[in-house]
């Protein structure tokens, strides 16, 4: 199987591989939108999960990772609900890692695990996330995971263009199980957008308008049981479309409500629908200096300078108002 991606080139694949992208719980992420419901009153913030996904399993083989870890990227998501993480918004879940309670559950139940029996692969050993460190890291450290969503969505949002991020990945290497950059320059780069997607993006008002205006609304059809928990496990549109058929008029209102761009951002302490923060998610990059592996922090007062205004910002967080009908 040959693939064409566009951040990282093109690869012949594995039958493995493709027995695993052509399964349904894989297909599915095609239709759930990485950042939520943003794309409802923005159409251009479209990527999806099957999209990084794609990507994540790439840039574990590009970085020389073995083909079980490749599995193991292709599927890190296949938790993800309807809408990506707007089901932690309904039910408050601060870690923001729903989906990582039932991703073991949903593989195990589908088609993949005797797909994996087929070629040899432990399914066990596929799911255990400890064992591969490419694809997941803690921060500050980075991995596939972690660098494949900021390049992706900094270049289909904010048009970074694929020269640069060509570049960047050329700088890269593995150290001791770890991904290192090979100047400072470069984690300069990265770790400037990589701010520019947690704070800059995940803050943006749209953003906070959307997703937790769906939230508002999913939670009214959870009360009155148009919806429950295994309806997120539909994809985005198949969400959409069930909502809609309802013909509950206050789902219905909430719903539309989505759909707008009639709201604006208020300062703190001003009357507000809608506030987010981020949670701390700083980064801080090894580089190699001088013959040696060291963190961007030691090297760098700008990485320095713009991790301490980045947590101001995620502690400041978003504060939103809705401005009635247009």
């Amino acid at each position: 199987m040959l693939v064409y991606e566009n951040l990282y080139g093109q690869f012949k694949l594995e039958p493995v591989l493709k027995e695993l992208i052509d399964t349904k719980p894989v297909q599915r992420l095609k239709k759930v939108h990485q950042a939520g419901a943003c794309f409802l009153i923005n159409s251009t913030w479209n990527v999806t999960r099957f999209e990084h996904s794609m990507g994540v399993m790439l840039l574990i083989r590009k970085m020389g990772g073995s083909l079980e870890e490749q599995i193991a990227g292709l599927l890190h998501d296949v938790g993800h609900t309807a809408f990506s993480h707007v089901i932690d918004y309904v039910l408050h879940n601060e870690e923001e890692n729903y989906h990582d309670t039932i991703t073991n559950e949903l593989i195990l139940s589908s088609e993949i695990p005797d797909i994996l029996y087929k070629y040899g692969f432990s399914v066990k050993t596929i799911l255990d996330t400890n064992n591969w460190s490419i694809l997941e890291q803690e921060l500050p450290h980075l991995c596939a995971d972690r660098i494949d969503y900021t390049l992706r969505d900094m270049h289909w949002y904010q048009n970074i263009s694929i020269e640069e991020i060509r570049s960047f990945l050329n700088h890269l290497s593995m150290h001791h199980h770890e991904i290192v950059i090979s100047s400072i320059e470069w984690a300069e780069w990265f770790t400037e957008l990589y701010y520019r997607e947690v704070v800059e993006f995940f803050l943006h008002p749209a953003n906070v308008y959307a997703n937790q205006q769906l939230a508002y609304t999913l939670k009214i059809a959870m009360e009155r049981e148009i919806l429950n928990m295994n309806d997120f496990l539909f994809n985005d549109f198949e969400l959409l479309k069930k909502l809609k058929a309802s013909n509950d008029q206050e789902v219905i209102k909430h719903l539309s409500m989505c759909y707008e761009t009639n709201f604006q951002t208020v300062s703190q302490g001003e009357p507000y629908d809608f506030k987010a923060v981020v949670k701390p998610r700083l980064i801080d990059p090894k580089v190699w200096y001088e013959g040696r592996v060291v963190r961007a922090t030691e090297i760098s007062n700008k990485v320095r300078n713009m991790s301490e205004q980045a947590i101001n910002r995620m502690k400041r967080g978003t504060y939103v108002k809705y401005l009635g009908n247009l």
